[in-house]
């Protein structure tokens, strides 16, 4: 470990004790056992996860019209929340809630687990981060093209009159305002970390 490596690790490590107070904050009533699950896969893939100052964290327990996308800042203790989407086959009734999750070519649905971000790229829906899954549950991501991209169907307005958002192919779409935001703090080599 060199001087730079053991100096972050030193101060995620010390900043990090105020993150479980704010992000506490911004869940409310929702207790947050995610967060230290999220903190020990960014531990147990230390070895992929080159960058250790944004996770962003994903509560698919919550239904869609929530704010369940978490970006958490582990140096300045911060939290962010926002609206992301869930696969089609993961809500088949479109109930607003995650059913199920598959890794599985063309179910069109979402994948739980630890997912380290990549590249940025234009595709089919624009500016869009490449995600690599870390784990047998999620490991075809790249194969699948489970990604992070912007839709319209992710949107304030369709979460309070149809009481959830719209539903992706398996990616994690959040809105049109917010990607650009996303994108930024969860640039290549971080964690994104999906759970229900």
């Amino acid at each position: 470990m060199n001087r730079r490596s053991f100096l972050t690790a030193g101060a995620v490590a010390s900043v990090s004790l105020c993150v479980p107070k704010a992000f506490a904050a911004v869940l409310g009533d929702r207790t947050p056992d995610i967060l230290p699950r999220a903190l020990a896969a960014l531990d147990r893939h230390r070895g992929r996860i080159v960058h250790r100052d944004w996770i962003g964290i994903v509560d698919f327990g919550m239904a869609s019209r929530s704010r369940r996308f978490y970006l958490v800042d582990l140096l300045g203790g911060r939290t962010t929340s926002l609206l992301v989407s869930h696969g089609r086959g993961s809500d088949p009734g479109n109930s607003g809630w995650v059913q199920s999750f598959s890794n599985r070519p063309g179910s069109e649905a979402s994948s739980p687990g630890s997912f380290l971000t990549g590249d940025t790229y234009y595709g089919k829906h624009g500016r869009s981060r490449r995600l690599t899954g870390l784990e047998p549950c999620n490991d075809l991501a790249e194969k699948r093209g489970i990604v992070i991209h912007s839709a319209s169907y992710v949107s304030d307005d369709m979460a309070n009159m149809q009481g959830r958002v719209g539903r992706s192919q398996g990616c994690f779409a959040v809105s049109d305002n917010e990607l650009q935001m996303v994108l930024a703090r969860l640039g290549p080599g971080r964690l994104l970390f999906a759970t229900k």
